[in-house]
């Protein structure tokens, strides 16, 4: 039997180990992932790892999360080559990248990518300024929603998810990195032209909090974050810092809160 590729994952052969230790064949559904090259200009400025979904919105998030680009309009021409799997970017010619003062780091995602900006030493994000408060009891019952709504992972497993929730707008994003979600949702924002919901919207993460993570929510501006996992010391500082509500081990009817409490509303 062929292997049979979809989008988001294969059906592959492989041999399955039972309860005394017998081998048997079966097929089992395994998540794809591609290196997906981001062309600027001419010239490739980085390469993800990912699933091959929104690969536009991909691009569009990352190079906004590093500051590259402020918005939509900043881009002159955007395409994607499923055969190469390149997306490739022109920006308007006033718009320059600037490597000189920044800084190369692996990411401590899953799949290793490259950010730009030194993630500890953010200088151009703004503190979170709204006075919005967000029910508690919306955040734990969307919280509970979100995790039995992600489908790739309930189907194949493999990957993280991101939920950009708004009363009037959300966007379910499943990748095998966490980061890649971040950035396709931003990406998606910029296409649609509605960024401005951010700074009243609530962002649910699958997984950890890691200082990646809260830079790339800071720069979305949306003031809170919550996690059915842990943040790491870096997040919270970069939380309170910033003014970002923080929410992690989120699940059922409890959790922590580690920054900025005074937005929630009981």
């Amino acid at each position: 039997m062929e292997d049979l590729i979809y989008e988001n994952y294969e059906i592959l052969e492989i041999s399955k180990v039972d309860q005394v230790c017998k081998l048997t064949e079966t097929t089992k559904k395994v998540i794809t992932e591609i290196s997906l090259k981001v062309m600027v200009n001419g010239e490739e400025l980085v390469s993800l790892l990912c699933l091959n979904q929104c690969p536009e919105e991909l691009a569009l998030g990352f190079l906004y999360s590093e500051g590259v680009i402020n918005a939509y309009s900043d881009v002159e021409s955007i395409s994607y080559n499923d055969m190469l799997f390149a997306v490739i970017i022109t920006l308007k010619k006033d718009i320059l990248i600037n490597r000189q003062e920044s800084l190369r780091s692996i990411t401590s995602g899953c799949g290793k990518c490259y950010t730009y900006i030194n993630p500890l030493k953010q200088s151009q994000y703004c503190s979170i300024e709204t006075e919005k408060t967000f029910s508690l009891n919306t955040i734990l019952q969307v919280m509970k929603d979100f995790l039995t709504s992600s489908k790739i992972f309930m189907e194949v497993g493999g990957v993280h998810s991101v939920l950009f929730y708004h009363p009037d707008y959300q966007i379910l994003n499943e990748d095998i990195g966490r980061h890649n979600c971040f950035d396709k949702i931003t990406g998606i924002l910029l296409k649609a032209g509605r960024l401005d919901l951010a700074s009243e919207s609530i962002l649910f993460v699958s997984g950890r909090i890691s200082s990646e993570i809260m830079t790339k929510a800071v720069r979305l501006g949306t003031p809170i974050l919550v996690s059915r996992s842990t943040p790491t010391t870096a997040a919270i500082r970069l939380a309170k810092q910033y003014n970002m509500t923080l929410l992690g081990y989120v699940r059922g009817n409890k959790g922590y809160v580690y920054a900025s409490p005074e937005r929630l509303a009981l």
